[in-house]
């Protein structure tokens, strides 16, 4: 059964706030001149993707694309050259939708209201939430993988929290989140930053830890994961590495691709016609003809 933590939440704003102070990581999405679409940026390609994975990809978007603007008046197929081997690359897709909301409902500027940033293509809660806290210091509950982790365990005495978010998560980060919105946003990418270097999901350094005293998990004796089993990711031999593959070809091209060249990167036939239907599907490949592919125009 889960406990639930009793120190009161002032505490523990200090204890990470004073934590983050020494210990966040210079990341220029966190600059002080980031813009909000810079911050944006960020946050669509951090999903599921490593700080270091993105340092390069998002400083040469941002080199090219520095407005919304400017990436909506490319093609989407130049969003998505250029998110490279990032993964996941329907993210591409959706911030140039978003991008090209922008320039059309707010005049080019990544509009502060949490309800607008919403309504854009391709952000979700969690990304409204991330853009509004931290590009425009609003007080906000932002709940990531690392977030959810550090409640879980710090909070609740869970080693792993569950794998979708639950409505008492929700309660517990508003419930924690304190009442000045600059503080706030600090607190929230505190505890993100807590949860990617020391509460991490596999050896976390609790020894290390400045919640450690107040953990509910620590305190438990770190129980072990008692829920459902929890899915790897695999990557070799799947349809999402064929499609990384025919995903590259069009990269590299710069224009119209035979089939031909589709076809030597992977041997089985029926799979590598699935990986190029689902990108088809997915609009990240617009075929010319029935023998000829391309980026999206």
């Amino acid at each position: 059964m889960a406990t639930t933590s009793v120190t009161p939440a002032p505490l523990l704003h200090g204890i990470v706030l004073d934590w983050y102070r020494e210990n966040a990581r210079d990341l220029p999405w966190r600059a002080p001149d980031a813009s909000p679409w810079a911050v944006m940026v960020s946050e669509f390609m951090l999903q599921q993707t490593p700080v270091k994975r993105v340092l390069p990809a998002y400083a040469a978007w941002l080199e090219r694309w520095p407005t919304p603007a400017a990436l909506a008046a490319d093609a989407p197929g130049e969003a998505v050259r250029m998110w490279g081997r990032l993964g996941y690359p329907r993210r591409a897709l959706r911030l140039h939708a978003a991008a090209a909301a922008i320039v059309e409902r707010h005049g080019g500027e990544v509009p502060a209201d949490h309800a607008e940033l919403l309504a854009l293509p391709g952000v979700g809660e969690y990304t409204a939430a991330a853009v509004a806290s931290f590009a425009f210091r609003q007080r906000h509950a932002v709940l990531d993988t690392n977030v959810r982790r550090v409640f879980a365990r710090a909070v609740t005495g869970e080693e792993y929290p569950a794998q979708a978010t639950t409505a008492a998560e929700r309660r517990t980060a508003t419930e924690l989140l304190p009442d000045h919105p600059e503080v706030a946003a600090a607190w929230a990418v505190g505890v993100m930053e807590l949860g990617a270097l020391v509460c991490t999901a596999r050896g976390p350094e609790c020894g290390d830890c400045p919640l450690r005293p107040h953990c509910a998990w620590d305190r438990a004796g770190r129980p072990p994961y008692q829920g459902p089993a929890r899915r790897g990711q695999s990557y070799e031999g799947t349809d999402r590495q064929v499609r990384g593959k025919l995903l590259a070809v069009l990269r590299e091209a710069h224009g119209e691709v035979p089939r031909q060249r589709l076809d030597a990167v992977w041997p089985d036939a029926v799979q590598r016609s699935r990986a190029l239907d689902g990108l088809i599907i997915d609009g990240l490949v617009e075929p010319v003809g029935s023998e000829r592919f391309r980026l999206p125009a």
